[in-house]
């Protein structure tokens, strides 16, 4: 993986956010468009000497005379404290879009001592001395790391711009490495000061696989080890002193594949830091320095172990999130029906769900046949991703069930309009939109559709030869609106070999592209893939033009050819 490239593998999470404001050792408060504040965290009221929750709703402007004009840069600038007293303080701010801004700041008062850890830390480092002009507050820097985790729920996209904020601020290279498996790790990140001094090809490959009895440091930390400290010729001790004592690096392969990594990266010092969290440990972090840059000390082993601490939350609440998504997907699939098996028909379903979201949601198909042989086919869209638009979905599509079922010589309009009062007598849903449609088959072996369309995207016909056409001549507006509105249904003879498709509007509409765009492209697509299995062109049609941010649901059934 080269420098900066998107990570392999996970809104804000308020969780993390929360134990940010609550831990910081800054001042940290948020503004609303009218300067007023509408969070703060416990150290800034403490430096400010305000009691617990004694500035939330205050207006800063006038009480801490707080300017939130400039952001992005840190200044200096001087608070009001409770007492009246000046405060003068470093800080800088960021905007909230759509909400506010973001404030961060520290006393200067205590600048001379945090200079002079400083100073005695890295007396000799070219490293900080070229920083210098930068230099911001250790818990700023740590914020800043913190909101780079949390500004994304793709864990490997943001562990690529950890990589990055911490070279050289700590180190002159950075990797990281996470489990994969019992045994395997799997390469995510990596950046370094100078990549192009890097030697080609060696940060490129996953390491190599490892057993539990793996002497090798990178095994020793994935097991539940401490930190390693690594010196040239790369000897191994813990917790960030040298060894006393020190052995050759061991010899197995993920030995030699650390050794052969720590040579390309030109270290002279390492840091492999586990991304831990209570007993759960999800990779290591590696921070190397060069033979130019000042050796690896307490302080920097301690900074390095809370930076790997806040990246293992980050890592945790992706994980946790992308539980919940899984178990919304399975209940989501759970609550869709089994098509039914038609000898002279080929019928495929496919449901997509959205790759952003926890919540199930209120897409359904549905295909079921009638009393007198007829085949219904069914997709609907109940506004709406929790759990209630999900029951409401369920119940609307049983009862459309049972209406269809209960008048099979009823056409599709009249069922839609019967289902349209029953929505509105017991409130099955706020609004839902639907196309249901029906296949007869007729003694001549033509195949007969009739339709009607309740605010939803119009059926997709595709010809043997590949021709399309939108059904768009049944529609009306959608369940739930006027109950009682008349609907209209259209028939049309299918050709031998078409494939009838219905489908939500996920597939055809998103934030980047209107919806007469989405139905082009649906038809050219449709178009060149016809001739594929059905099963195979639903699930090619919702990867490829579908909008990942939103629930994708199709049906499809396919004419058999002509005799």
């Amino acid at each position: 993986m080269s420098e900066g490239a998107p990570a392999r593998t996970g809104t804000t999470d308020g969780e993390l956010l929360s134990a940010l404001f609550a831990h910081a050792t800054a001042g940290m408060y948020a503004v609303d468009g009218a300067g007023r504040v509408v969070a703060c965290n416990p150290w800034a009221e403490q430096i400010l000497g305000h009691r617990p929750g004694g500035l939330t709703g205050r207006d800063a402007t006038r009480l801490l005379h707080a300017s939130h004009d400039s952001t992005g840069r840190a200044e200096r600038a001087v608070l009001l404290r409770a007492d009246g007293t000046p405060l003068p303080v470093w800080w800088t701010s960021a905007p909230l879009p759509g909400r506010g801004t973001v404030v961060v700041f520290h006393d200067t008062g205590a600048e001379g001592e945090h200079n002079k850890r400083r100073s005695d830390r890295y007396a000799h480092s070219e490293t900080a001395r070229e920083q210098a002009e930068f230099d911001l507050a250790e818990a700023t820097w740590l914020g800043d790391l913190t909101l780079a985790l949390v500004s994304t729920l793709e864990a490997e996209e943001g562990l690529a711009h950890l990589a990055r904020l911490l070279v050289p601020r700590l180190a002159d290279g950075a990797v990281i490495d996470l489990i994969a498996d019992r045994g395997r790790v799997r390469r995510t990140a990596w950046t370094h000061r100078e990549p192009d001094q890097v030697s080609a090809g060696v940060l490129d490959a996953d390491p190599p696989l490892f057993g539990d009895t793996s002497p090798a440091p990178l095994a020793k930390v994935l097991r539940g080890g401490p930190t390693q400290h690594l010196n040239a010729p790369f000897r191994t001790g813990l917790s960030g002193t040298p060894p006393s004592a020190p052995a050759p690096l061991p010899a197995d392969a993920l030995g030699r594949a650390t050794t052969a990594m720590l040579t390309g990266l030109g270290a002279a010092q390492a840091l492999i830091v586990p991304l831990r969290l209570r007993d759960s440990t999800f990779g290591a972090l590696t921070l190397t320095r060069s033979a130019t840059t000042p050796p690896f000390d307490d302080a920097d082993r301690v900074l390095a172990e809370e930076v790997a601490r806040r990246t293992a939350l980050a890592l945790e609440n992706a994980r946790l999130h992308a539980q919940q998504a899984d178990i919304a997907a399975t209940l989501q699939r759970a609550l869709l029906t089994d098509l039914p098996l038609v000898e002279t028909l080929e019928l495929a379903a496919h449901y997509q769900p959205a790759e952003h979201t926890a919540e199930v949601g209120g897409d359904w198909y549905d295909a079921f046949p009638l009393p007198d042989g007829d085949l219904a086919l069914v997709v609907g869209d109940v506004a709406g991703h929790d759990i209630q638009a999900a029951a409401r979905m369920s119940e609307l599509r049983n009862m459309l069930r049972a209406l269809a079922v209960d008048r099979p010589e009823e056409d599709p309009g009249g069922i839609l309009r019967r289902l349209d009062r029953a929505q509105a007598h017991l409130r099955l849903a706020d609004s839902a939109t639907v196309v249901l449609a029906r296949l007869r088959a007729a003694e001549d072996g033509a195949w007969r559709l009739s339709w009607s369309t309740a605010g939803h995207p119009p059926p997709l016909i595709v010809t043997a030869d590949g021709a399309t056409r939108y059904l768009d001549e049944a529609h009306a507006m959608l369940i739930g609106l006027l109950p009682g509105t008349s609907r209209p249904t259209v028939t049309t003879e299918l050709p031998p070999g078409s494939t009838l498709l219905l489908y939500t509007d996920g597939l055809i509409e998103s934030r980047t592209q209107d919806i007469d765009s989405g139905l082009l492209r649906l038809r050219r697509y449709a178009a060149a893939h016809h001739t594929q299995p059905l099963d195979r062109l639903c699930v090619d049609l919702a990867r490829h033009l579908g909008d990942t941010r939103d629930d994708i649901t199709l049906i499809g059934a396919r004419i058999p050819p002509r005799r």
